[in-house]
């Protein structure tokens, strides 16, 4: 079996959700669905029914997904991942709720990317890197690491650090972007956002996390910021005010693919690092759909070996040359690479 299949089977199944659900209350009525597990695939028909043991006389039965009414069926057409499914059931002057989740996948498995190793240029060895991005032709890292945190301006092609900003020792660095002139960068489990000029680096705000667990990684699509927390989960946030305003799961035709990390915004699509696999995945922004996974992990065999050498992390488009940059923590090499689908 060829390395690109092997991680293929890693990337849609390691991370494959089990899937199900039932009621978690003891009620007179129940969920019944026609999805095996209660799993299903987009395009799919969902049929719901009430399970009614007690044969109770039903005056009428109204459904809601995620506080959305729906009919009793429908063919699946939302977001990829868990969500819920409510009953509200009205009999003898009273009414009573009941629940259930559905999981529903995508339906096409994920296309396999090839890449071509275009330019190797020199990268800092000693840099954790957790967010890279092009602006203006100048690349921006940020790096990790409890008193060790950075944010840089860098010449990509020498290496030569152009700008350091060293983030104090009680900040772990995360993930970057750039937008409208304004440079935002994560921080890990400090619920803390950054906020600079990007044309001095002087930071000029900060901002708190919502839901989200932890700050992984960030990109955004010209109007709104998206963020990783290390879950399956990746959150848009308003660049304005930073709420959280909805997040997709991202899951293929298997299940979900947990650990997203650093994102890049690439022609409409999301491309996230996963943590510890040496690989990447590209999704729809809209449902959460896996549409290709590209395995990088040859990258870390050409690096130089030594004892704190981390997995590939770090991704980057370039406007201006049209290509992907990709590195990896403490790697002392960044990589132009072209991405193709054979």
């Amino acid at each position: 079996m060829s390395f690109a299949k092997l991680f293929t089977i890693t990337i849609l199944s390691l991370f494959l959700w089990t899937c199900g659900g039932s009621d978690t209350n003891r009620n007179n009525f129940s969920i019944a669905t026609n999805a095996e597990k209660n799993t299903i695939q987009l395009g799919k028909s969902l049929k719901l029914s009430l399970k009614n043991p007690k044969n109770i006389s039903v005056q009428s039965v109204s459904y809601q997904m995620n506080g959305k009414d729906i009919s009793e069926s429908f063919v699946v057409d939302s977001k990829l991942g868990e969500h819920t499914i409510t009953a509200k059931v009205n009999y003898e002057d009273t009414s009573e709720e009941v629940s259930t989740k559905i999981t529903i996948l995508n339906n096409a498995v994920p296309q396999i990317y090839k890449y071509k190793i275009i330019n190797e240029y020199p990268h800092d060895i000693k840099s954790y890197t957790q967010g890279l991005e092009f602006h203006d032709g100048e690349l921006y890292e940020s790096s990790g690491q409890y008193g060790e945190s950075k944010l840089r301006k860098v010449n990509y092609k020498t290496g030569e650090i152009l700008k350091n900003i060293n983030l104090t020792n009680q900040y772990f660095g995360e993930g970057l972007t750039i937008l409208n002139d304004k440079l935002y960068q994560l921080t890990w489990r400090e619920n803390t956002g950054f906020i600079y000029d990007v044309n001095t680096l002087e930071k000029t705000g900060t901002f708190k996390y919502g839901k989200s667990k932890e700050g992984w990684g960030l990109c955004n699509d010209g109007t709104s910021l998206y963020k990783s927390d290390g879950t399956d989960k990746i959150y848009t946030l308003d660049a304005n005010n930073f709420t959280e305003q909805e997040f997709i799961q991202v899951y293929t035709n298997n299940g979900k693919i947990a650990s997203l990390n650093e994102l890049e915004w690439i022609d409409g699509k999301i491309y996230a690092n996963i943590y510890q696999r040496n690989g990447v995945a590209i999704i729809n922004p809209k449902n959460g759909a896996v549409e290709g996974v590209i395995d990088f992990s040859p990258l870390k065999e050409k690096v130089t070996q030594h004892p704190e050498l981390d997995v590939l992390n770090g991704i980057a488009y370039n406007p201006e040359t049209k290509t992907i940059f990709v590195t990896g923590k403490d790697w002392d090499k960044l990589f132009e690479v072209e991405v193709f689908v054979e």
